[in-house]
């Protein structure tokens, strides 16, 4: 632990991110790029005794992160041993520092009636400092095993996987088929919330320890599973969820009608190419802009609509607000369900004046013109009754819209890779195979992730990528 009365002496307090004024006129990162040292020791000084850590428990932080351990090393000034202990159990915390919400805090002991110690700022400093001190240095394999594995995706759970075979002494190459390798991390989280150099930063380091990346080839199409198994020992399938849900009202065609990760990956992938200078025509810029759905996803829209320069932003919700405090129901160490502003609402609100989120709406149906371009959507007020929803009569609304991006999660992965490779899905349509086993119904072909468990965090991408790491290896040894 860190001060035995550190969590009485000192309150929480997170770093702040740059000014709203200066990060909306940039896709610059949204952290200052500085850490308070002084301020992250005290942090640190907040962790308890607590007996039980559920910040590493299971409802905490999916990689078992020693948190209390890295805490009392930053306390004590003692940071290259901290970033020791984090990289124990974390592939990437440049990664989940960034864009992890913290399940860690939502479980922190100190939560149960204190504000919860800031674990995410603490972890992001720690591996910041360590590529800024040099400690962070390419791995050596002194042993290889002369068996090969072929990954297919590399978003998180397939660097992960990547990583850790590699460093058991296998052979290992990334199959991805965009054009740039990171998956969800590279395209689908906007590069004010994850930079792509630290992203490509990380990739290097990989590439510097052995590990081969091909770009530009989709396993399922350009090449089949049976041609890689021919030249691969095992196959490990990491393709993410990328099936979005859609909504299918009336006139759904309607031009101006978007899936969230088209819309993120255009820009993202336009800000890479050209700064910007291609001027998509998948922009926000002058337009009415309305994101349908909240989570992470739904505010990265909202962020990066506002940089794009929107008229408004409004973004629709079906349930309705959340509390403040945590309700009866929703008690710790569980995830708190309450209400928060995150980076894109704070933005849009500097800019258009209040908060963006409208609860309890149903969107019935698109309006377009004569051309087929959309103009607007109607919609209805809902309620809740004993988990029944029920339509309010007397409230549609007509919604002045060009610009519409669906933002509602995701229900499976794509098809054909599992088509070609004839492995079984989950009645969900995920590829079935069991959590900690990883094993698919074809011999010799894994499966982890979210084309696995379903939608999820990068942090547990992660932890399944170690874990179908661990299984090849036992596969590849019987």
């Amino acid at each position: 632990m860190g001060k035995v009365t550190g969590f009485k002496e000192f309150d929480r307090k997170t770093e702040d991110y740059r000014s709203v004024e200066l990060r909306i006129k940039d896709y610059g990162e949204i952290f200052t790029g500085t850490h308070d040292e002084a301020n992250l020791k005290q942090q640190g000084a907040r962790c308890m005794d607590c007996g039980v850590p559920f910040c590493q428990s299971d409802d905490g932080c999916p990689i078992n992160n020693l948190i209390p351990e890295w805490n009392d090393l930053v306390y004590n000034d003692k940071w290259k041993e901290a970033l020791t202990r984090l990289l124990k159990t974390n592939n990437f915390p440049e990664f989940t520092g960034r864009v992890c919400p913290a399940p860690c805090e939502g479980s922190c002991v100190l939560g149960m009636n204190n504000p919860a110690v800031t674990i995410k700022n603490i972890e992001q400093a720690i591996i910041d400092k360590g590529y800024e001190q040099g400690w962070i240095k390419p791995c050596s394999v002194e042993y290889r095993t002369g068996k090969k594995i072929a990954i297919i995706g590399s978003g998180p759970a397939g660097l992960a996987a990547a990583e850790e075979l590699n460093k058991l002494g296998h052979g290992v190459t990334v199959f991805e088929r965009d054009d740039r390798i990171g998956g969800l991390l590279m395209y689908g989280i906007p590069n004010m919330k994850l930079g792509k150099d630290v992203i490509d930063r990380r990739i290097n380091l990989m590439k510097d320890c052995g590990i081969e990346f091909i770009t530009n080839v989709n396993v399922g199409k350009d090449i089949t599973t049976q041609a890689l198994q021919k030249d691969f020992d095992a196959l490990v399938f990491t393709t993410g969820a990328s099936e979005a849900r859609d909504l299918p009202v009336d006139n759904r065609d309607a031009k101006g009608v978007h899936m969230a990760m088209e819309y993120l990956t255009v820009n993202t992938k336009s800000l890479l190419d050209t700064g910007h200078e291609d001027q998509s025509d998948l922009s926000a810029k002058g337009k009415d802009v309305i994101v349908i759905g909240g989570g992470d996803t739904g505010t990265d829209c909202i962020g990066t609509a506002v940089r794009q320069g929107a008229k408004s932003v409004v973004n629709f919700e079906l349930m309705s607000q959340p509390p403040v405090e945590r309700s009866e129901d929703n008690p710790w160490p569980l995830w708190p369900l309450i209400y928060r502003v995150d980076y894109g609402h704070a933005e849009a609100q500097s800019v258009f004046g209040k908060d963006p989120r409208q609860y309890q709406l149903m969107t019935k149906s698109f309006i377009k013109d004569d051309q087929g371009k959309l103009v607007g959507l109607n919609t209805i007020n809902v309620e809740f009754n004993d988990g029944q929803l029920t339509e309010i009569a007397g409230s549609e609304k007509t919604w002045d819209a060009q610009l519409v991006l669906l933002s509602m999660g995701f229900v499976s992965p794509e098809h054909y890779l599992s088509d070609d490779a004839q492995i079984e899905l989950d009645d969900r349509g995920n590829y079935k195979a069991e959590y900690d086993q990883y094993q698919t119904s074809q011999a010799g072909i894994f499966t982890a992730g979210d084309c696995r468990r379903g939608q999820s965090l990068v942090v547990w991408a992660i932890n399944e990528g170690r874990g179908v790491a661990q299984r090849v290896d036992e596969y590849l040894a019987s």
